[in-house]
């Protein structure tokens, strides 16, 4: 059994990893601000012996005794993020520095859960782990992309200066049960609007592409991550799905999936929005035990679909 710490354990991501932690048997202690988590995600597991819950903002410092931390707090979806960006960044490199913190202290290994935002709106196709990225550091969204580049910069500076092992991920495009319905994620906001029957809402010519993984693999691709021997292997790695489909597949996709017959409608392109996004997944694949996605789009989506029809059958309302 080993001790570990979870920032931003009742999230959508967090949550997941709650629970493959506690049923390969470790204990488990999740903080949350429930800024985007939701109690709701992490409420059955309450009973469970060795999960405990503490609310917290990680901007504030904090300490415990573990030997594994998994730093996953910050609003990851732009309705969320642009909402207060000041915050957002603080989450980013304040929270990283304290989580480092408690990481130095303990001799704890500790993993940044970054993202493929650092890639921008790449000029290299599909993104290695080697591109420095395409970011507008004044843009709208630069709160969350220039917050990731500066937390995966302090944990090199860490592992370098402290010795500390860290574990970097850059997380592409991920979906399943626990995704927040307001949060205007593509997926969410196409599979919710087929099923109450609303116009599907696609954002410029809707060519623009996407990589879609399944929440199951990235579990699995990230608790690789930290259990990667020896710890001078600190990534970033990309962990996320390489098959391309155009924000139109997605769309017509969930649309047959759901058996809805809402219409698509277009709108402005939002500023900085990238026209493609692809993971190179060769490095984790090498240093990952042959990582690598197995659940299919249409297959991930069913189960998405299927969680989103329960919330909608209580209005919307998650217990």
């Amino acid at each position: 059994m080993k001790r570990i710490l979870i920032s931003g354990g009742a999230g959508f991501i967090g949550s997941h990893l709650c629970e493959r932690l506690l049923r390969d048997g470790n204990d488990v202690i999740c903080i949350d601000n429930y800024f985007t988590g939701h109690k709701s995600n992490i409420r059955h597991l309450l009973n469970h012996p060795n999960f405990e819950v503490i609310r917290h903002d990680i901007i504030y410092p904090y300490t415990a005794q573990v030997e594994e931390i998994y730093n996953l707090a910050c609003p990851a979806s732009p309705i969320y993020y642009q909402h207060d960006p000041i915050k957002t960044t603080q989450t980013s490199v304040i929270g990283a520095m304290n989580m480092l913190a408690i990481a130095r202290c303990n001799r704890a290994r500790i993993l940044q859960a970054s993202t493929s935002e650092v890639y921008g709106d790449p000029l290299v196709h599909p993104q290695p782990e080697e591109y420095w990225g395409h970011v507008n550091p004044l843009g709208l969204r630069s709160c969350y992309d220039e917050g990731k580049r500066c937390a995966e910069s302090l944990f090199m500076s860490y592992f370098r200066e402290y010795g500390i092992p860290v574990k970097i991920i850059r997380i592409f495009n991920t979906y399943g049960p626990n995704m927040d319905i307001n949060d205007g994620r593509v997926v969410s906001n196409f599979i919710v609007q087929a099923l109450r029957g609303e116009q599907i809402t696609i954002y410029g010519d809707g060519e623009q592409t996407r990589s879609f993984q399944y929440i199951d693999d990235f579990i699995e691709g990230m608790v690789r991550m930290m259990e990667r021997t020896p710890d001078d292997f600190t990534g970033p790695v990309n962990i996320g799905n390489p098959h391309e489909f155009t924000i139109n597949e997605l769309a017509s996709i969930v649309l047959e999936l759901t058996g809805s017959k809402s219409k698509i409608i277009h709108m402005p392109l939002p500023s900085d929005d990238p026209q493609q996004r692809n993971p190179d997944i060769s490095l984790a694949r090498k240093m990952l035990d042959g990582w690598e996605p197995t659940v299919q789009l249409r297959e991930g989506l069913l189960k998405t679909i299927a969680y989103f029809e329960n919330i909608l059958s209580r209005g919307g309302v998650r217990h």
